[in-house]
This record gives C-alpha cells, structure tokens and sequence, in this order.
C-alpha cells in the first residue's frame, strides 16, 4: 500500500509537470509574436501616455470651482464654508494625499502583469599591445596569416518577458495594504474638511461678534453724542453745567475708542477668515459683508442626547474610520512581512542578439532562452523574523490607537453637550438681564432729563447696557459654536457639505 506522502508528491508532480508543459507551450507562441512586440509596444506605449493626459485632464474638470467674490454682497456662513472647501491649501493638500494613495494602488496591482524589458547596448574594444600580440599569437597558432581586428565593435540586444509566478503571498497582502491605505487618506482628508468647516464656523462667528460690538459701540456713541447736545442746550439757557458737558465729552470720547478697538478686531478676523478660505494675499473684496448675527431658534434651544451622539460619532467620524483602516492596513503588512519565509518561482523569457561590426541584426543573431527560477533563503539574520515582529508591534500600536480615540470621542462630545447646555442657560440669562438693563437706562435717562436723577446713575446705567448688550452678543456667539462644537465632534457637520 502506497505511503500518503508518496501519493501526495506523485500528485504535486503531475500538476507541475502540467504547468510547466502549458507554460512553454505558451512562450513557444510567445517567441513568435515576439517580432509584433517589438512594434507593438511604442504604440503601446504612446497610447498609455494619451491615457494619462486624459485623466490628468479629467482631474482639473473635478476640481471644485470657487464663486465669483465679486459677485458677492453678503457672504453667509455656508457660501463661506463651500468656499473654504474649494480653496483652502491644507483641504487640496489632503486631497493630493488621496491621489497618491490611489496610484499606490496601481503600483501594487502592477505587480501581477508581466514585465516587458528592452535592452540594447554598444561597445567598441581597443586591445592593449599586450593583449593585441597574445590575441595574434593564438591565431597564428593555427593559421600563420591570420589577422585580428582591433578596434572591434560589439552590439547586443535583449526583449524579455518575466512574471512572478509565487512571491509567498507578498503581492496579495501588499494590494490589499494599498487599498487600506487609501480608504485611510480618503477619510484623513475628510477629517481634514471636519476641522476646516468648524474652524470657519468659529471665525465667522468671531467676525459677528465684532460686527455686533461694533453696532453697541456706535449705540453708545449716538446716545452719549445726544446727550451732550442736550447737555450743552441746558448750559446755555442756564440750567445746565459744565461738568455735565465734559462728562458726556468724555463718555462720546470713550465710546469712540471702543468703536475703533471693535473694527480692528473685525479687520483682524476677516484676515484670518481669508486665510481659512484660501482668498488671494488674505483678503476680502471691499463689497464684501457678513451677514448679521442671527438669533437663536428652538432648535437651538434643545436638549441633546449624548449617547446616542456618541454612537453616531463612534460609527461615523472620519478619525475613527480612518484608524480602522489604519488596523485593516497593519494586519495586511504583516502577511506582506511572513512572505520572506516562503520560497518564490520567477519565469522568464528572453530574445538574444549579438553581434559585431555594425548593428544590423539579422535572424541568424538572434537567440532564445525560457528560465524558471526558485528561489528560498535559508539565512537573513533574522531580518525576516524582525520585520514580522515589527508588523506585529505596528498592529498593536494601531489597536491601542484604536481604543484612545474611542474614549476621546466619547470625551469630546460629553464636554461639547455640557458647553452647549451652559451656553442655553447664559443665553436665557444674558436675555433676561439685557432687557432689565434696557429698562432701567430708559428710566433713569428720564429721571435725569426730569431734574430727578443724578448724573452719577445715568452714567452707571448706560455703562451697565453696553456691558449687557456685549455680554447678551458673546452668549448668542457662543450658542451657535456650542451646535457646531457639537456637529463636528459627532461628525454630523460634513452631511451639510457632501
């Protein structure tokens, strides 16, 4: 009774033996066709040039288009943030990283195809006298009149065909490592477009809120400015004083310096809005205006969940898939590192030509040859062993990386549910207090125009409404970045912008 063992080898020697009658089989037919190989392949080659133009081309038909400025009276925050996404650097940064991870790809799909070589070379050869008269004497030996010739002229050329035909599973790992690496790129650059839309959010909010200041300040000013020219009308009939004149003086003086602190801080942040939006020299065109600062709606008013928002953004963030993809990748290159400890099977063709005096190749130089080379390293020292343990080590990295953005997120949008709630209860007070502060100047500027009310009161009580009024604006800024707080640390905010 045959042995198991003896079966199985009998098997796997039937099957090679198939593989390899088929094979040179085909290179028979090969080294037939090889002479349209030769025409073929330029042609060839011009024709994958052409395609690459095309889908250079195609590229700059994608790219997204930026709105004309010019045409522009009022820029809202969602014109703005379309625009940021058409023109910031950092956003066309990423996007180039994904087109790279996408020809990595190809790169590694390449290596399954067969790789076509062309070699040709020229040599001429001047003998040294020695070698001359040794050459000469060997040729005399059999012929007294011989003659060499010196210098000689050699040419060669060479068209092969090689495919690997086993690699221990190193390509497989490595294409399925190089589409990992670019769903990884792809949402690292949707990360990078999260983080941009809040950072303009945040900026544009910053703009509003000077806008706003600026309107206060002006508020302050125009009341401050009625008040001294009634201050002046009563000195000049007799009822009035000096002091309250240069009071009101002073107020108008200092409300003028806020107006002029609120529009250099609108300047500065329309500068770094520019920038986010990647406008030339970071500027706005003059005809350019924010919209107004809105107030809230109920929406805004709501109560959020925060586990359900977790479990949103656990599933949906880009940093979270992105890290998946970066764990998918790491599993991958470990299969890529295990394939050293397995042999590999090269094939080979070849068409040889040589010859002398001039390289005008005929039929008769021309040579073939067909390789089949195995190949199984028995010693690296231990590098093979090594770069195993690093994939390993590399998988465990991405794994705890894993489990820490995990935490992070579930941080992240617990802090942004306590902000916004504290941010809802601000706004309710700010409100409330705004509107007791607004009564309470009206009143007191009554009293003081009655004779009733002292200078003193009325100046606290318009003090008291400018602070109330920058303090209702920065609660009502400070709702609207809570929701967008909130949006992009669950990763909702990129549904608006798909």
């Amino acid at each position: 009774m045959k042995q198991p063992h003896f079966i199985l080898y009998s098997k796997i020697r039937s099957i090679c033996q198939k593989f390899l009658s088929r094979m040179f089989l085909f290179y028979r037919l090969f080294f037939r066709s090889m002479r349209f190989c030769m025409i073929a392949v330029p042609y060839l080659f011009i024709v994958l040039l052409n395609g690459q133009a095309v889908l250079a081309d195609t590229e700059n038909l994608n790219k997204p288009i930026l709105p004309d400025l010019n045409s522009i009276e009022v820029l809202d925050l969602e014109t703005a943030s379309w625009i940021a996404i058409a023109g910031n650097p950092s956003l066309a940064a990423a996007l180039e990283r994904v087109k790279q991870s996408k020809q990595r790809v190809l790169q590694a799909r390449a290596r399954y195809w067969p790789r076509l070589d062309a070699n040709a070379s020229g040599t001429r050869v001047r003998l040294s006298d020695n070698a001359y008269d040794a050459n000469l004497a060997s040729a005399r030996t059999l012929n007294p009149f011989a003659e060499i010739q010196d210098p000689e002229n050699y040419y060669s050329a060479d068209l092969t065909a090689s495919l690997i035909l086993f690699d221990g599973f190193d390509r497989l790992f490595t294409n399925l490592a190089a589409k990992y690496g670019k769903e990884q790129s792809e949402y690292a650059h949707m990360d990078t477009k999260r983080l941009l839309l809040y950072s303009v959010a945040r900026s544009y909010f910053s703009a509003q809120l000077a806008l706003k200041n600026i309107e206060i300040a002006e508020a302050d000013k125009t009341f401050n400015q009625r008040q001294l020219k009634e201050a002046k009308a009563r000195r000049r009939v007799g009822t009035g004083s000096l002091s309250d004149e240069l009071n009101f003086k002073i107020r108008v003086n200092s409300a003028e310096a806020e107006l002029i602190k609120a529009k250099q801080s609108y300047k500065a942040t329309l500068f770094g809005l520019a920038a986010l939006l990647g406008l030339p020299e970071a500027s706005f065109p003059i005809n350019i205006k924010l919209a107004r600062l809105l107030p809230e709606n109920p929406n805004e008013m709501s109560s959020p969940e925060p586990v359900s928002l977790i479990e949103y953004a656990l599933s949906n963030r880009p940093d979270v898939l992105q890290t998946e993809f970066t764990l998918k990748k790491a599993s991958s290159e470990i299969g890529s590192a295990r394939a050293g400890f397995y042999p590999s099977i090269k094939l080979s063709a070849s068409i040889d030509g040589d010859r002398t005096e001039n390289a005008r190749f005929e039929n008769d130089d021309y040579g073939k040859s067909v390789n089949l080379v195995f190949t199984y390293n028995l010693f690296s020292g231990g590098s093979d062993l090594a770069r195993v343990r690093e994939a390993k080590s590399r998988k465990r990295e991405s794994e705890k990386s894993m489990e820490n953005i995990k935490l992070q997120i579930s941080a992240d949008v617990r802090s942004a549910v306590t902000e916004l709630e504290s941010a809802q209860q601000q706004l309710l007070l700010q409100r409330e207090n705004a509107e007791l502060v607004q009564r309470n100047r009206d009143l007191t500027e009554k009293e003081y125009a009655a004779g009733q009310g002292s200078l003193v009161r009325l100046n606290e009580a318009q003090r008291d409404l400018v602070t109330a009024q920058s303090r209702l604006a920065l609660a009502l800024v400070s709702l609207h970045d809570a929701w967008y707080n909130l949006e992009t640390d669950t990763g909702k905010i990129l549904k608006f912008y798909e």
